[in-house]
């Protein structure tokens, strides 16, 4: 599931309020979304654990936590 598909449907001010859990802007995150820049490897992971691995972080950063990238067995976060 990709960010857009996770704040499909959910009512006005969801992005904004996400944003701020994550600790940045909504612009920021709007940003990422639309795949106009890229999350750190730890914001992928916060973004991966606030949506309940709905969006999961290997598809935020394929470059990272993808299957042939060097990093890819790196610890899953804990609940």
């Amino acid at each position: 599931m990709t960010l857009i598909e996770y704040f499909t449907g959910k009512p006005r001010g969801t992005q904004r309020d996400f944003a701020l859990k994550l600790g940045i802007s909504k612009t920021w995150l709007s940003l990422i979304s639309t795949g106009r820049k890229l999350p750190s490897p730890e914001l992928a992971l916060a973004i991966e654990t606030h949506t309940g691995r709905k969006v999961k972080r290997v598809e935020l950063r394929p470059d990272i936590f993808g299957k042939t990238a060097k990093n890819a067995l790196l610890p899953t976060p804990h609940r």
